[in-house]
């Protein structure tokens, strides 16, 4: 699934506190975003028909929750994006983040602990 802009800062808005009213979505959105209320109702329908979020009624009052976690998001982001740009490779695309960004020690630390744990982890699956 993939997410436009606007629909990533409506999931957002429903990652940090849900279930939400399409009124309470507006109200903790940036303010320089002004979205009619009619905008934000058709990003949800959108957002519900992508399966992103899902719609209860509560009397008269829609409730919008997410479906799918920020990190499944977030994988998928970056799964399209090496699609995209780096022909479905992950490495290249790794060695362009870290030769492009000036990581610190620390982030260049925690990066080289994700690897490492990454292959303990392989290791102990093929034992």
């Amino acid at each position: 699934m993939k997410l436009t802009d606007t629909e990533w800062q409506i999931m957002n808005v429903l990652w940090e506190r849900y279930p939400a009213t399409a009124r309470g979505i507006a109200e903790r959105l940036p303010k320089e975003n002004n979205w009619a209320y009619t905008t934000i109702k058709t990003l949800l329908t959108r957002l519900a028909e992508k399966g992103a979020v899902k719609e209860s009624k509560k009397g008269n009052t829609s409730l919008y929750e997410p479906i799918i976690s920020r990190h499944t998001a977030r994988r998928n982001a970056l799964k399209s994006l090496a699609n995209q740009a780096f022909d479905g490779a992950f490495g290249p695309l790794m060695h362009f983040l870290v030769e492009d960004q000036k990581l610190t020690e620390n982030q260049k630390q925690e990066l080289l602990t994700a690897i490492q744990e990454q292959d303990k982890r392989k290791k102990e699956s093929v034992k």
